[in-house]
């Protein structure tokens, strides 16, 4: 029985077991490939909420909930790295992203990311 603390999220329980089985290599042997392996991994989870944000407002659908508030903490540094030009690949996400940021009393201590309005926006 494993008395450790519990683990959440693809990428965090995949880089755990590959530090459980000893396959560091895995992750990255110089630093420029550990930070590869973990822009690839981000990649990977933004593709996926990108995905599914493709009809939705908020993450459980038409409502904002706790949800929404955890996924903006949790994605801010990685949105604020992001290119315009990734922005624009992940609209979906950025779409969120942008709505989230604005409901007051959500943002904080996090700085504002700007985004082209006309491209989140735009209909086809």
């Amino acid at each position: 029985m494993n008395n450790g603390p519990s683990l959440t999220g693809l990428t965090t329980i995949a880089i755990h077991l590959v530090k459980q089985a000893k396959k560091e290599q895995l992750l990255g042997s110089t630093a420029e490939e550990k930070a590869m392996v973990q822009q690839w991994l981000e990649y990977r989870v933004t593709q996926d909420l990108n995905s599914y944000l493709e009809d939705k407002v908020y993450f459980t659908g038409n409502n904002f909930t706790l949800a929404d508030i955890l996924l903006y903490y949790g994605l801010h540094h990685i949105i604020a790295d992001l290119t315009v030009q990734e922005k624009e690949k992940y609209l979906n996400v950025s779409r969120w992203f942008n709505h989230i940021q604005h409901v007051p009393g959500i943002r904080q201590h996090l700085s504002s990311i700007v985004f082209i309005k006309n491209r989140l926006y735009n209909t086809h």
